[in-house]
């Protein structure tokens, strides 16, 4: 839909080129019409291209002379691989050098076609896709220094042997020490909290930049669908202040900015509505999985905030890249439980250095309802006046909100689930035997824990359990019997 809206700005006084898109979600038979038409730009998604491919007779590409494959290690990480030696199979753009042969003998003449294959970094899937879709490449845009070991002379690599640079390359890219380059006008820092403490920090990070700055954008990213459900739920229903102090005060939402939510278990219409209301918004809240940290070019974000770590380096690169876009001021933040903060390490290896955030002195700006904050001490967040009473205000917020609730339970357990997940060198940093599960679930505004896996699944290890002792208890009657 990006592409494709740049692409009718870029075309409007060349109307003879005519731009197109299709999609899962989009109606099928809209779709036939436009393709039948004819379109000079197609811009699709590997399954219903292919889709159309098998199924739509009307669908001519005897006249194709580009094929481009963008973000193609992002393709294939989602599993089109398949979809994508399909496609270079039905469009003849796979290197088959028998139909060449075939061509120069007969008298067709031989449409000349070129592929193009855009990846933001180099593995042994992307190699595989370059040598079943390229001849005779040209490799373009790989920092000198990073091919030294490669090709000592040039950063564009021509002829037989750029497979097995590629290859090389590949090896050498994805190694442990890649640096990334980041804007300079970036601001990174960290926010060190206890699991306990995270979201009343959530919030008030971002009641304090909303305040600060009223029209300004905002993306937080999440692990899981079910937590960016269940923080949309809660800020959308969390009002402030909870006690009244006169009648001339009022209830105000606790954020009063346009919150939205992005995640794939969201239908596409309600996708593309976010997607669109986003873009245009002056001031708004997005809570999003990292379904939006690639590729999305979402204007004037002035702030990233990882709630919950991306683990892999890239995965922080492609998510702080969603601000300080073309020349413009950014921030970025990410949250580290006290366990966690080796992974800086990790980051500082790839060349990404962050500063701690000023948690304590943002907390003391918040105004109290008959509470005194105690003389300067050496305060912990958890204890902080301002911090006990809003954890109390969630907590209570939550325990009689029962849809609320089961958000808040659903999302605990798949965050446990999504902090397993973690692999690689990765897994000594994020350790579930290192958490207290009853912080995790304070983190989530519960006062209690709920168990890990919910009562269904609970259900069936018990079934399985006692079918499996019956089992046993048959086979000694039986032995007994004999």
């Amino acid at each position: 839909m990006q592409v494709y809206e740049i692409l009718v700005k870029l075309l409007h006084r060349f109307h003879w080129i005519v731009p197109g898109y299709i999609m899962g979600g989009e109606n099928r038979s809209k779709e036939k019409a436009r393709l039948r038409k004819g379109v000079s730009i197609l811009v699709a998604t590997p399954g219903r291209l292919l889709d159309h491919l098998k199924n739509t007779s009307s669908f001519l590409h005897t006249n194709l002379r580009w094929i481009i494959f963008d973000e193609a290690d992002r393709i294939l990480e989602l599993g089109f691989g398949k979809d994508i030696e399909q496609i270079l199979n039905i469009l003849g753009t796979k290197q088959d050098k028998s139909v060449s042969k075939e061509n120069a003998t007969s008298n067709i003449p031989e449409v000349l076609k070129q592929n193009l294959l855009l990846s933001a970094t180099l593995n042994e899937k992307v190699n595989h896709l370059a040598k079943i879709s390229l001849e005779n490449p040209v490799m373009i845009g790989l920092d000198e220094k990073k091919m030294q070991h490669v090709n000592h002379d040039h950063s564009v690599s021509v002829g037989s042997d750029v497979f097995d640079r590629l290859g090389e390359s590949a090896k050498g890219m994805s190694a442990s020490t890649e640096e990334y380059n980041l804007p300079s006008q970036l601001v990174q820092r960290y926010i060190k909290v206890p699991c306990g403490s995270r979201l009343v920090v959530l919030l008030s990070i971002l009641k304090h930049l909303f305040e600060r700055e009223t029209s300004q954008k905002i993306v937080v990213f999440f692990s899981t669908c079910d937590a960016v459900d269940f923080h949309y739920s809660l800020v959308s229903k969390f009002e402030w202040p909870p006690i009244l102090q006169s009648e001339a005060e009022v209830r105000k939402m606790f954020l009063g900015c346009k919150t939205l939510r992005l995640h794939g278990n969201m239908n596409h219409e309600d996708r593309k509505t976010t997607f669109q209301t986003f873009k245009t918004e002056k001031s708004a809240l997005l809570l999003s999985t990292d379904v939006s940290a690639r590729g999305l070019d979402f204007p004037k974000v002035r702030c990233i905030i990882q709630y919950d770590s991306p683990g892999e380096a890239t995965e922080f690169v492609h998510r702080v890249g969603r601000t300080a876009r073309l020349g413009e001021k950014g921030e970025s933040l990410i949250f580290l439980q006290p366990v966690e903060i080796d992974y800086l390490k990790d980051l500082e290896k790839h060349g990404v250095m962050l500063t701690e955030y000023p948690l304590l002195k943002l907390l003391d700006s918040f105004p109290l309802h008959r509470l005194k904050l105690p003389i300067k001490k050496l305060l912990s967040v958890e204890m902080h006046p301002w911090v006990l009473s809003l954890q109390k205000a969630l907590e209570s917020l939550i325990s009689t909100e029962s849809t609320l609730k089961n958000l808040a339970k659903n999302a605990f357990r798949s965050w446990v689930r999504a902090y397993t997940a973690h692999r690689g060198e990765l897994k000594q940093i994020f350790m579930v035997k290192k958490l207290h599960l009853g912080h995790v679930a304070k983190s989530f505004a519960l006062k209690e824990q709920p168990s890990v896996v919910n009562k269904s699944f609970q259900k069936q290890i018990k079934k399985r359990r006692r079918d499996e002792k019956h089992k046993v208890h048959f086979k000694k009657i039986r032995v007994a019997k004999s």
